[in-house]
């Protein structure tokens, strides 16, 4: 330890300090079965809008008054006269379908209403103007998994300098909350939090801790963080591994925090920034132009009972300590253990227990990047489809406000809708075949002077196909007009013609991906279905191109089951076969699809067209400039290997000793990778025997041992 030197932001041994004092906060788990303790809260929140019951009238009665009506006519449009199993499973599936695009449609007409007015804000937010002074202390939570450490670190430089202009800095503390479980990131990641600690000077608002078990995944790191030291942070915001703030945007909802005592959380509207594929490109785009209206929509009706998305949000510390605590679900993986998709249970719990929630979409300054290709997005979609589908059993929780059982079941819905759409796709295809090769009924079992005629009705057919094509797309009319009373973003997105044709790009492009996604994630609620865990894995979010022969492997079934429908479709009818076309299509080009879109070649010429064009492209943020300049910093000059990297570097070692957790006691439960790891630490006759000798489990479990360290600096090369 008396390697460490006195050089800024890596003080002497004797008092280096990766982590504040402790100060404990007791966050007990929640019996989903009882009723909360409300501690003398009103159930209605104080902050929630006037007039709020009226609004979720008009926009949940409207999406089901229109559901009504499109039943109606699509019943018309089958047999009206007559009973068919499939005609009723088809309708079936046709409300429930329509029932969900009905409501995202109102949803927007909301949306669209709250940006003309300007609405959006609300808790005496005011974005322009001075900035608040702040009378709280809040932590800045940095959750981080197997991630590129430079990136990481990147992001909390940006935001970190973001602060200090503010003249705000001294209320924040940033938090790198590590659960990383290969010990060459963990060791890199320490080398580079040493890196920001120096190159700012600040040993004192910058810390980092590891937790060499990560139980309860993202949930168990935040809540472990909470009992240690949320009781000297009144606050605290939560940030995810590619998160950006703007130091004004913290400081004005922790003001806005402080100003409303009742409040529990406050979502920002994370913008989709920085992509450069051609998937994450349309992601950015399709985000900046119709995620506020979407979100303003949400806002607009939801009220004090909004949701939380798991980052780029303020959290009142108390109020999460004392009714987020959460329980493991009962039953096996997948759908019980620990809750995977916490962020949803965190807010219904919060809400159940008379704090407000609440959504700020008018407020920029709030960044995330996206998943630079389909497939990509197909891994992280996975497990949040295994989370999302877990929260049936949360949906019966006692005392839960129900709006907070709607946003589970909305969050159900996103994944069990993409099986309907097939099963619906599928049944309109034997609907065809019944009605081609199955002789018709004239006069059935009962007497009748008039025969019955089947009744399928193409004319109103084509106007109901028309009218539900209008609700799916009429969002993104909505958005785009909102659009051209915003100068600014407009401008930003390359004027109105050029985003018009963006529009239809994304749309295209969108509509042709928009199949196979339907299959993937058919494919996943089977496999959790079937009882299969998602695991936890690193989420990639460079711009690497993926190899032709992943894509090959990954999507060939897809195009296979394209063809296979085509020729089904064609062996009916022509007409049929020219109906789903469109599906088809994005079928068959699956692989070239998958291909196209995670180049980042592609993604660049539309660019250089013009297309796909976002402000934070044309007039980019001076945060995320200041991110993009932290990214071209050299990161640290650190051996990939961690063996190497201690024992080359004795100021990391010390520093790396210095964190470690307090040493096993009498009674604890034993490490098997721990006691395999020290053995063969002990019995290497080399740095590299060692290295070729030990797992990455072994080696982690060895490194957060004082007894490995001593041996480690005893090996010769």
């Amino acid at each position: 330890m008396d390697a460490i030197t006195d050089a800024p932001g890596v003080i002497s041994s004797a008092g280096f300090h990766a982590l504040p004092p402790e100060s404990p906060m007791p966050m007990e788990t929640q019996d989903l079965h009882a009723a909360p303790d409300l501690h003398g809260r009103e159930r209605v929140a104080p902050t929630e809008p006037p007039l709020v019951s009226l609004r979720r009238l008009a926009v949940i009665g409207t999406a089901l008054a229109l559901t009504i009506y499109g039943a109606y006519q699509t019943h018309l449009v089958l047999d009206a006269n007559g009973f068919s199993v499939l005609g009723v499973i088809m309708e079936v599936l046709f409300i429930l379908l329509f029932t969900w695009i009905a409501l995202a449609f109102t949803s927007s007409i909301a949306g669209f209403w709250s940006l003309l007015t300007k609405g959006g804000l609300g808790l005496g937010i005011h974005a322009d103007g001075p900035l608040p002074a702040l009378n709280t202390r809040v932590a800045l939570l940095m959750p981080t998994y197997n991630e590129d450490p430079h990136r990481v670190m990147a992001g909390l430089r940006a935001i970190y300098a973001s602060l200090q202009e503010t003249g705000r800095a001294d209320a924040f503390d940033i938090f790198i909350l590590s659960d990383t479980t290969n010990p060459d990131v963990w060791v890199t990641e320490e080398a580079a939090f040493l890196a920001l600690r120096r190159d700012t000077g600040d040993d004192r608002h910058i810390f980092y801790r590891r937790r060499a078990k990560n139980i309860e995944r993202k949930a168990g790191n935040v809540g472990e963080w909470v009992r240690r030291f949320g009781g000297a942070y009144p606050l605290m915001v939560t940030l995810d591994a590619d998160s950006v703030m703007d130091g004004r945007t913290l400081v004005q909802i922790a003001a806005a925090m402080e100003r409303n005592p009742q409040v529990g959380l406050i979502q920002t509207l994370p913008i989709i920034a920085g992509g450069t594929t051609l998937f994450a490109r349309m992601q950015q785009f399709a985000g900046r132009v119709y995620g506020p209206l979407i979100a303003h929509g949400i806002a607009w009706w939801h009220g004090a009972a909004s949701n939380y998305w798991g980052h780029n949000a303020v959290i009142r510390t108390a109020a999460f300590a004392e009714q987020a605590g959460l329980p493991h679900l009962p039953g096996r993986k997948p759908f019980g253990g620990h809750i995977l998709s916490h962020d949803f249970v965190e807010a219904a719990l919060m809400r159940r227990g008379g704090w407000a929630i609440h959504m700020v979409p008018a407020l920029l300054g709030s960044y995330e990047e996206s998943p630079p290709s389909l497939t990509d997005v197909a891994i992280r979609d996975r497990r949040w489809c295994q989370g999302n589908l877990q929260h049936y059993k949360v949906i019966p929780t006692k005392g839960l406000h129900w709006l907070s059982r709607m946003h589970m079941m909305i969050g159900i819905g996103a994944y069990v809708t993409s099986p309907l759409w097939l099963v619906f796709l599928l049944v309109g295809i034997l609907i065809s075949l019944q009605a081609r090769f199955v002789r018709p009924e004239y006069f059935g079992d009962t007497k009748t002077l008039y025969p019955h005629w089947p009744q399928v009705d193409p004319v109103r057919a084509k106007y109901v196909f028309i009218a539900t094509m209008a609700i799916l797309l009429a969002p993104k009319l909505f958005a785009y007009i909102a659009l051209l009373f915003n100068r600014t973003t407009l401008k930003g997105c390359g004027g109105a013609i050029r985003t018009a044709c963006s529009i239809l790009v994304e749309t295209l492009i969108g509509g042709l991906i928009a199949p196979i996604a339907m299959l993937i994630q058919t494919g996943g609620v089977i496999s959790i279905l079937s009882g299969q865990d998602s695991g936890w894995n690193a989420q990639r979010r460079d711009d690497g191109g993926v190899p032709f022969s992943v894509i090959v492997k990954g999507y060939w079934r897809y195009t296979l089951f394209g063809l296979i429908l085509g020729t089904a479709a064609w062996a009916v009818s022509i007409s049929l076969f020219l109906w789903m076309t469109p599906v088809l299509l994005g079928l068959v080009l699956a692989i070239p699809l998958a291909a196209l879109t995670a180049s980042r070649d592609a993604g660049q010429a539309l660019r250089r067209a013009g297309l796909l064009l976002v402000p934070e492209e044309t007039q980019t943020p001076d945060v995320l400039l200041k991110a993009a300049a932290a990214m071209q910093i050299p990161a640290p000059n650190c051996p990939e290997d961690a063996l190497e990297a201690l024992y080359s570097d004795p100021a990391l070692l010390a520093a790396h000793r210095a964190m470690l957790p307090p040493p096993r006691k009498p009674g604890d439960p034993i490490d098997a990778d721990r006691l395999v790891g020290l053995l063969k630490l002990q019995e290497a006759r080399s740095l590299t025997d060692a290295e070729a000798a030990l797992t990455p489990r072994e080696k982690a479990a060895a490194l957060g041992d004082a007894t490995g360290l001593d041996r480690l600096v005893t090996l010769p090369r």
